[in-house]
This record gives C-alpha cells, sequence and structure tokens, in this order.
C-alpha cells in the first residue's frame, strides 16, 4: 500500500494550491484520511480530515479556507486551499487509516507549500 501525494508549490499570499493523495494497493476499506503539516522546529499538526461517513474536522487555523473533499472511487483526497497565508508554509503530508486487511496507519511522502509575502 502507497500513498502518493502532489500538488505542493510555491504561491503568493492570497492564491491557492489544491494537494491531492492517492491510496493505492489491497485497501479492503478506508477509515480516515487527511493531511498533516510540519515545519521546522515543530510537531506535525493535523490539518484536515475526512471520515469514511464524510465528516470533517479542521484545525481552526484553516477553517473556512481550506476543504476537504474525496473521490471514493479513486481512494483519493483532495485538499483545496485558498487565501493562501505565509504561515501555512510547510511541508504537507498524506495520512490514511485503512484496512487492508489489517487496520494500519500509513504516510504519504511530504510536499512542500510554500507561501510568500
Amino acid at each position: 500500500v502507497q500513498l502518493q501525494a502532489s500538488g505542493g508549490g510555491l504561491v503568493q499570499a492570497g492564491g491557492s494550491l489544491r494537494l491531492s493523495c492517492t491510496a493505492s494497493g489491497t485497501i479492503i476499506g478506508i477509515k480516515v484520511m487527511g493531511w498533516y503539516r510540519q515545519v521546522p522546529g515543530k510537531q506535525r499538526e493535523l490539518v484536515a480530515n475526512i471520515i469514511s461517513g464524510g465528516g470533517t474536522d479542521y484545525v481552526d487555523s484553516v477553517k473556512g479556507r481550506f476543504t476537504i473533499s474525496r473521490d471514493n472511487a479513486k481512494n483519493t483526497i483532495y485538499l483545496q486551499m485558498n487565501s493562501l497565508k505565509p504561515e501555512d508554509t510547510a511541508v504537507y503530508y498524506c495520512n490514511a487509516d485503512l484496512i487492508t486487511p489489517v487496520r494500519r496507519t500509513y504516510w504519504g511522502q511530504g510536499t512542500q507549500v510554500t507561501v510568500s509575502s
């Protein structure tokens, strides 16, 4: 099982980016998928996640600006990031709690998001 993330880049403040993450391999079920981010010297923090029933959760700092969504047929999640701020600069990591058939957590490779002021 692999998680493949893409979509990071450099954008000016106020701009937008969309991240994608696809889970591939023998996947029986998906419990939760989401995005974390990390800056040097700080702990990795949850940005947003989406559970199997469709419910979503966001860190307060991105509410109203970021939207997480999914395409169940493609085992893919998206993070639409609007009104980006310099403080959103971080390495973003895809995370998934999968049943393969054992339940375990997977991480994708990080994708850099840089927001210039």
